[in-house]
């Protein structure tokens, strides 16, 4: 079966898609709003739905058990957080020498198996690689998206931040690390790096994927370089990409910034349809370069 892309679904699906998935419209919301264009596609909304939502098994990249690389799940205090942290730790198998570490933050589901493979494949280009679960405390990634998005409202978001935190501190003082800490992040994760750059003068590189911004008031506090993606049709996040370039402008921040054409939100992502092969691959490239630039030596 041919994969389907994002040119396969009316715009304005995509755009209830988008809201659905980031708690702007509920499960009812969407199927109403499709149905007029399922109709005319010959298929249900719960269809365009189902072809919509993740299909990991389908992308995976690396398997859990790959021999190139050791993975664990490994507990830390997070006292000025929810109490604990749980998360994915991956390193190359056959490291040599101490190597850069990088916390990947997870989308506003928690740590699905994407975002495990996310971080197995930076292992792969020689990275220690570390991804927490936000929803840990609530019990962890729930295996079902839609419980997962409705655990996520429920999270104490000051506390949530400070245990992202806490786990770059964590990697900057790992056995096996250099000391230099690198943050990547999609959507939820995009914003969470844009905010560690505010709050750790030590982050050496920041690479948010289409998230949110950080406060104008905090950006003076940056110190480490940024990398930033962007997906042109997504009005949400880009409304505020002017106001924060801008000040980071202002501030004689470094930074790079990339808006991809025809993309989705979420183009890095290859569970679903709005995953774009060649804006993808051109951005991980882009994103291990700089983390290689920034992280070792």
């Amino acid at each position: 079966m041919t994969r389907k892309t994002a040119d396969d679904f009316h715009p304005e699906v995509l755009k209830l898609f988008d809201q659905y998935v980031h708690g702007q419209a509920s499960r009812r919301d969407f199927l109403t709003g499709a149905a007029k264009y399922a109709a005319l596609a010959g298929v249900t909304a719960t269809g365009l739905l189902t072809a919509l939502s993740p299909q990991f098994a389908e992308a995976q990249q690396v398997k859990p058990d790959d021999a190139r690389i050791k993975a664990t799940y490994v507990e830390i205090d997070s006292p000025n957080g929810n109490g604990k942290i749980r998360g994915y730790l991956v390193s190359p198998a056959n490291a040599k020498g101490k190597l850069p570490t990088v916390l990947v933050v997870h989308e506003n589901r928690g740590l699905n198996p994407h975002i495990e493979d996310i971080t197995r494949r930076l292992a792969l280009d020689n990275f220690i690689a570390f991804a927490p679960d936000a929803l840990f405390t609530l019990g962890g990634y729930p295996g079902d998206e839609d419980k997962a998005r409705e655990l996520f409202q429920k999270l104490d978001q000051t506390k949530t931040q400070e245990d992202f935190v806490t786990a770059a501190e964590y990697l900057q003082k790992l056995p096996g690390g250099n000391g230099k800490v690198g943050v990547v992040g999609f959507c939820y994760g995009g914003g969470i790096s844009n905010f560690l750059a505010t709050r750790l003068p030590d982050l050496g590189a920041a690479v948010p994927f289409y998230g949110r911004h950080a406060e104008t008031a905090a950006v003076a506090k940056i110190k480490a370089p940024l990398l930033i993606h962007f997906a042109s049709e997504d009005e949400r996040i880009n409304a505020g990409w002017s106001e924060y370039e801008i000040a980071l402008k202002s501030a004689g921040k470094k930074f790079e910034a990339y808006i991809y054409p025809n993309t989705q939100h979420g183009f890095n992502n290859d569970t679903t349809p709005r995953f774009d092969e060649k804006a993808a691959a051109l951005a991980w490239k882009r994103t291990v370069d700089f983390f290689n630039k920034h992280l070792r030596g």
